[in-house]
């Protein structure tokens, strides 16, 4: 049997490797799988940088907030005067019948002429130039909560890439304590102090240990490429977290503070609110087809006649004529079939949509954001009820070995008490990366978050040459560093 760890495979880029070496006379060292210092690895803030130019989600919510201003500036050509130039060749050929006589001829003209339009009443036209800017408004709300998802995303799998890693070293860790425990049950066995049973459960939990090695590296690999794929870079390496962990306090302290800040900054809030005001102006637009409309023309025409002949007549000569032409247009809509009647009806139905959407939305934000504070001040009593509990499983622990030794614990007890700490120490682990993205995730439900929130979490690792916390120390040796 390979009674040894597998090195340094699967090892977290920006981490040194670590060797595991199994003595049975210092129980401390199998629980030491990590011991060494944090090398080059990527900040959070790096890889959000990264992540900004290549993921193709949020580049996609750009082009769409580009479309969506330039869609919006269509709306202000309603109100600014349209100019066309115009040129026109044409033949006509005419016949002539006068007392008895018939003649043709071809006349051949040519025009050119430039038209100015101004609109000097128009209430459609000055809503939708109205609504321009508000579309606007709700286009960058839709680029800020592209981005807000963005800084989640990179965050989730800058964590997740940690925490796959954290329990693929546990569960080495946890391998090497039931290899001495296999080796110690053997050696007893063969001096006649305890069963065949203590080794055969050693051994059965060996082989679990083993199944659980493969399938935390091959979680690390898939964890691995999905953060890869998200900040478009190979082999991103996440810094892990410096020791001792510090993690960013809630501030402020009070779900009320959180909720007026989201009641008065949501993007979506903000959104649905700018939503109505133009659905009202919708409806404004719809009830100028009962208005009429008034326009100012000034115009410029040249047409042509050059000197032609037909078959029977010449043509009298060639001639030119310059027409400038100014005038106000009025037209006023009498019948259209009830059209515009039902299209009011309609956006007084779609305005009261929007309201309703509105009332929805805020109701989404306020439960979403109670949910997330409720959820960060849980995570955080979580934490320090596992760090607690990660002591009293490490003194069990210590207890169950001395006794197996002195012959008042059998070896099964031994193995439960490593399992169970080494359990403790992932769900510790898995609590900080959940308050580290809890506090992301809270900006986020209350429309808070800016890409400047990561600075706060970049704090937490281990960067300028900090250590790394080692999940895997007991407390005796995490006091020894």
């Amino acid at each position: 049997m390979d009674t040894s760890a597998q090195g340094d495979q699967g090892a977290l880029p920006g981490v040194r490797g670590h060797r595991y070496a199994a003595s049975a006379s210092s129980p401390l060292a199998l629980l030491l799988a990590l011991a060494g210092a944090p090398a080059s690895g990527q900040s959070l803030v790096e890889l959000y940088r990264s992540a900004r130019d290549y993921d193709a989600v949020y580049q996609g919510a750009r082009a769409q907030y580009a479309a969506s201003v330039a869609r919006a500036a269509q709306a202000r050509a309603g109100v600014l005067p349209s100019i066309n130039l115009s040129a026109g060749a044409s033949f006509t050929e005419q016949d002539l019948s006068s007392g008895g006589t018939s003649t043709s001829r071809g006349v051949n003209s040519r025009n050119v002429g430039i038209n100015l339009t101004q609109p000097l009443y128009r209430p459609a036209n000055w809503a939708a130039y109205e609504q321009s800017g508000l579309q606007e408004e709700i286009a960058q709300s839709q680029l800020v909560l592209a981005e807000q998802d963005l800084v989640v995303r990179v965050s989730q799998a800058y964590f997740d890439v940690l925490a796959s890693y954290d329990s693929l070293v546990l569960v080495r860790a946890q391998k090497l304590g039931v290899v001495e425990q296999l080796a110690s049950a053997k050696r007893n066995f063969d001096v006649g102090t305890s069963t065949i049973t203590d080794t055969r459960e050693a051994q059965a939990r060996y082989d679990l240990v083993v199944a659980q090695e493969i399938a935390a590296a091959n979680d690390l690999e898939v964890k691995k490429i999905i953060l890869d794929q998200l900040v478009g870079q190979a082999g991103s390496s996440p810094t892990p977290l410096a020791a001792p962990v510090v993690l960013p306090p809630l501030a402020p302290n009070n779900v009320e503070a959180w909720l007026a800040q989201a009641e008065a900054m949501h993007p979506a809030i903000l959104q649905a609110s700018r939503g109505v005001e133009v659905a009202t102006l919708e409806i404004r637009k719809a009830q100028a087809g009962h208005l009429p409309t008034v326009d100012a023309q000034l115009g410029y025409n040249i047409t042509t006649n050059p000197q032609n002949t037909t078959s029977s007549t010449p043509s009298a000569g060639k001639t030119r004529v310059g027409a400038a032409s100014v005038g106000v247009v009025f037209n006023m809509p009498l019948f259209a079939g009830f059209a515009t009647e039902n299209r009011v009806r309609e956006t007084l139905a779609l305005a009261d949509q929007s309201r309703a959407t509105l009332d929805n939305t805020r109701r989404s934000v306020s439960v979403s954001t109670r949910a997330a504070f409720l959820g960060l001040v849980s995570g955080a009593s979580q934490v320090k009820a596992l760090e607690a509990a990660e002591a009293s499983s490490q003194v069990a622990l210590d207890a169950n070995r001395m006794g197996y030794q002195v012959g008042v614990r059998i070896n099964i007890d031994v193995l439960n008490s490593q399992s169970q700490l080494f359990q403790t120490k992932r769900d510790l682990a898995q609590a900080r990366y959940n308050v580290l993205l809890g506090s992301l995730r809270l900006r986020q439900a209350n429309g808070t978050l800016t890409p400047e929130a990561l600075d706060a979490l970049n704090a937490t690792l281990a960067l300028d040459g900090r250590p790394a916390v080692d999940s895997t120390a007991t407390g005796a040796g995490a006091r020894a560093r």
